[in-house]
């Protein structure tokens, strides 16, 4: 089975009638050669590739016009293998906001399989008739951003000129197809009671699921952009307040919600694998020792399940609280009398190798640096759409890996015998 991903282009903050107020992409500088971070698509003695420099800023054009897009989406479906499965819409501007969205989506529709919208804001939406027609045309799933039921609060915090009409088309569409909403929670803006009533609302519309996703203000918080504050002496919840809002709203309403970065209160993600010892055995056997370098939330249960798993060696937490964000800046913080000569990253952090060697080599102790798996578990949005046995899954395969990893190029342990 095949999927189609259907790129309209566009930019955060141009081509989405402005930025929210909380948009992680406000106050970016605009560079005309930016800095890139390097990352694990650049090749390995160069640092820069279109991913780390532009891609990572959603550098981009406006919104690609609909011929152009239409060639992406025939090209692609001649190398597809298979039958088509399922269609994504996404972007760097919203589709919502998308010109000639419903011209698009009367093109799609022929194709007979399901669409799914993989973000919108939905203030592009300006008339609750959309709500209709995009299930008349296939429409299957969509992720909508509502921030709060109260449309007071979406016009002020996400400029929409519409609220009312937007917050129509959410319960429209949550009567016919798979609704997921989101919201960014700013502490003493749309949390508290206001975020109750947004629950209770969205119970009664019938969405499928909320993800909540902490708001970020800080460059540990993963704001690597140089754009860090966001919103000026805005409070923060801590990871541990997070988690147990989150916790405690999906006990008691009947929608399922996740919180990024902690958690999933159903399944019990990330890191769900700790609670099945039978799991953690079928594990492979850590026979070698190597320091492995993550962020600061994932520190503590990485270590846990190695540990179980017969390892002596060490992980080494980051202030940069996720791992995927760690940046060569981190790296430059590393306390290296605490680290081995054979040192693992995350699979995704912009670092690139040759860079993260030499700063990690600066105290004159030669080191070999290796890029981990992407992914040791499921975040919140990858979670929302999975079971827990999918989840215990992905943690058994990323796992298995980090140790194939650690035993192919760790140090062994000495002979005792």
């Amino acid at each position: 089975m095949a999927h189609l991903t259907v790129d309209i282009g566009g930019s955060p903050g141009i081509d989405c009638r402005g930025f929210c107020q909380y948009c992680y992409f406000k106050k970016l500088k605009k560079e005309e050669n930016p800095e890139p971070f390097g990352c694990k698509y650049c090749l390995p003695f160069v640092k820069g590739c279109e991913y780390c420099t532009d891609g990572v800023r959603e550098k981009y054009g406006g919104f690609k016009p609909l011929r152009e897009v239409a060639d992406d989406i025939l090209a692609n479906l001649q190398m597809m293998d298979g039958d088509l499965e399922k269609i994504t819409i996404s972007g760097g501007g919203d589709p919502s906001c998308y010109p000639e969205f419903k011209d698009l989506m009367e093109i799609l529709s022929s194709m007979d399989v399901p669409i799914h919208i993989g973000y919108t804001s939905g203030k592009g939406f300006d008339s609750v008739d959309i709500a209709d027609f995009m299930v008349e045309n296939g429409l299957s799933e969509i992720s909508f951003t509502v921030f709060a039921s109260d449309p007071a609060l979406r016009a002020e915090y996400m400029k929409d000129p519409t609220p009312e009409v937007s917050l129509e088309v959410f319960k429209r569409l949550c009567s016919k197809i798979d609704v997921y909403a989101a919201a960014v929670v700013l502490p003493g803006v749309n949390d508290g009671e206001v975020l109750e009533e947004t629950c209770r609302w969205l119970d009664e519309c019938g969405a499928k699921g909320l993800i909540l996703m902490r708001f970020a203000n800080r460059t540990d918080q993963g704001l690597i952009l140089g754009n860090a504050p966001i919103i000026e002496n805005q409070r923060l919840h801590t990871v541990r307040e997070f988690a147990e809002m989150v916790a405690g709203l999906n006990s008691r309403y009947k929608l399922k919600i996740n919180g990024t970065p902690l958690g999933d209160p159903d399944i019990g993600s990330p890191f769900a694998i700790l609670g099945e010892p039978d799991l953690l055995e079928k594990l492979p056997r850590v026979e070698a020792y190597a320091t492995i370098i993550t962020g600061s939330i994932a520190a503590r249960p990485i270590q846990k399940i190695l540990d179980a798993c017969g390892n002596r060696s060490w992980v080494y937490g980051t202030n940069k609280e996720i791992a995927c964000l760690i940046t060569i800046d981190d790296l430059k913080e590393v306390d290296l009398s605490k680290i081995g000569t054979t040192v693992i990253i995350p699979g995704r952090a912009f670092v690139h190798e040759k860079e993260a060697v030499e700063v990690l080599s600066a105290d004159g102790v030669s080191r070999t640096v290796i890029r981990g798996p992407d992914m040791l578990t499921a975040d919140a949005e990858t979670s929302m759409g999975m079971d827990k046995n999918g989840v215990l899954q992905m943690e058994m395969d990323g796992f298995a890996e980090l140790i194939r990893i650690i035993n192919m190029n760790g140090e062994k342990y000495p002979d005792i015998t």
